[in-house]
């Protein structure tokens, strides 16, 4: 428990978000929108988007929610929220529309600028990530058919030890920046053997949790959202995420929502 929220409830609303996305990735027909960024809009999304609303408002009634699909407020009236609910109800969707599986759903709980509850979930995977302050990071798979239990019991605490020899690295598929190849370098000089992985969505941040991946710099757009969830997942497996200029973690519900560059690296993991 947290703040009165239980994780196993966030959990269920993730994993019934997940089963409105699989039917329409199962469908094909994604009704593909363009929004005001150029980036995607499915239809997909905003499915998503209504299940996590609705589930949210009935588990903690008064804690408002910041989701890329829905209304964002204004900063003069943001700034005076204790707790937020920062989401993302379909991370990657570009990766959708590939119908490569590598998308999630992110759900984070944000308490004055600190994010201490999170669940990402990959519904083509059924994978589950989730970590709450205080209590640490899991992973749980063939996470549907776990829904009438108790999820706890099925999870494996991360990191999962994966020591050895070469370094992994991991970057998007979509946005290796000149700053990105500089960083891999200067690991590469410090540690020699490097191995880069790709993933979409959270689940960079996820493999950097798990232990599979020992950094991911971004040096790249990235909002709120996109970041919230998969943060307390890596910070509660002993992790960090940082900003690049100044060190310190990134924080959330600030009047401007796009991240700064950060590294999210293992808690043994330094350059």
């Amino acid at each position: 428990m947290l703040s009165g929220v239980d994780v196993r409830d966030v959990i269920k609303i993730a994993v019934e978000a997940g089963r409105e996305i699989l039917d329409v990735y199962d469908s094909g027909d994604f009704e593909i929108e363009q929004k005001q960024d150029k980036s995607p809009l499915t239809l997909a999304d905003k499915k998503s988007h209504r299940v996590i609303a609705a589930g949210l408002a009935k588990l903690n009634e008064g804690v408002p929610v910041l989701s890329e699909e829905g209304k964002h407020q204004p900063y003069r009236e943001r700034e005076s929220w204790d707790s937020v609910w920062v989401v993302d109800p379909l991370d990657g969707t570009k990766e959708f529309i590939k119908r490569n599986g590598e998308f999630t759903v992110n759900i984070a709980l944000v308490h004055r600028g600190v994010p201490v509850l999170g669940v990402i979930y990959a519904p083509v995977l059924d994978v589950i990530y989730y970590a709450a302050v205080g209590t640490g990071s899991f992973k749980v798979e063939e996470a549907r058919k776990h829904m009438s239990g108790d999820v706890n019991a099925e999870a494996v605490r991360l990191p999962i030890d994966t020591s050895g020899d070469t370094v992994y690295v991991v970057a998007s598929r979509s946005h290796m920046s000149p700053e990105t190849e500089e960083y891999v370098n200067e690991v590469r000089l410090k540690y020699g053997r490097v191995n880069i992985k790709s993933a979409g969505s959270s689940l960079k941040l996820c493999l950097v949790a798990e232990g599979k991946a020992d950094v991911y710099p971004r040096f790249a757009p990235t909002m709120e959202w996109d970041t919230c969830a998969g943060q307390v997942v890596v910070e509660q497996s002993g992790g960090k995420v940082v900003q690049v200029d100044s060190g310190e973690r990134l924080t959330y519900n600030k009047e401007n929502l796009l991240n700064p560059w950060f590294v999210a690296k293992r808690g043994n993991f330094e350059l």
